[in-house]
């Protein structure tokens, strides 16, 4: 029986130890899974923008619609941490307005973990931002 309960309590202090280093790996993973999806669609943004003169979509949510009918996504992404849809704001917010005139900013749903650091970015940041010209940053 004491054999056993100290099996147990080794099992105990092992979860302790795994459980958050497995947590933290789900968060980095979730906020590089963003910054993959935000630099996708700017992508689109530069494609579309080469099809069209240089103008970028309004600012909206980020769907295929928002690209009229043109072939530039195909399905829309989502945030993998809060499930938001991306958003596009042109001209960019004043966050990023270091860029040229015709400059957007796409950017996420927040809520990612302050442990992990986004591109870029300041260590407690919460928002994946991706700004044209600039490249991917945060936010709080």
């Amino acid at each position: 029986m004491i054999e056993l309960m100290i099996v147990i309590a080794i099992i105990a202090v092992l979860a302790a130890i795994l459980i958050p280093n497995f947590l933290h790996a789900r968060a980095e993973s979730q906020t590089t899974a963003c910054e993959g999806n935000e630099k996708q669609i700017a992508t689109s943004l530069e494609e579309y923008a080469v099809d069209t003169g240089g103008i970028y979509p309004a600012s909206g949510v980020v769907t295929p619609a928002l690209f009229g009918a043109n072939p530039y996504m195909n399905t829309t992404p989502t945030d993998p941490v809060s499930g938001a849809q991306y958003h596009l704001t042109n001209p960019a917010a004043a966050f990023c307005n270091s860029t040229a005139a015709n400059s957007y900013d796409v950017t996420d749903g927040g809520q990612h973990d302050k442990t992990v650091q986004i591109a870029n970015g300041t260590l407690g940041d919460t928002s994946v931002v991706y700004c044209s010209g600039a490249g991917l940053t945060s936010q709080p």
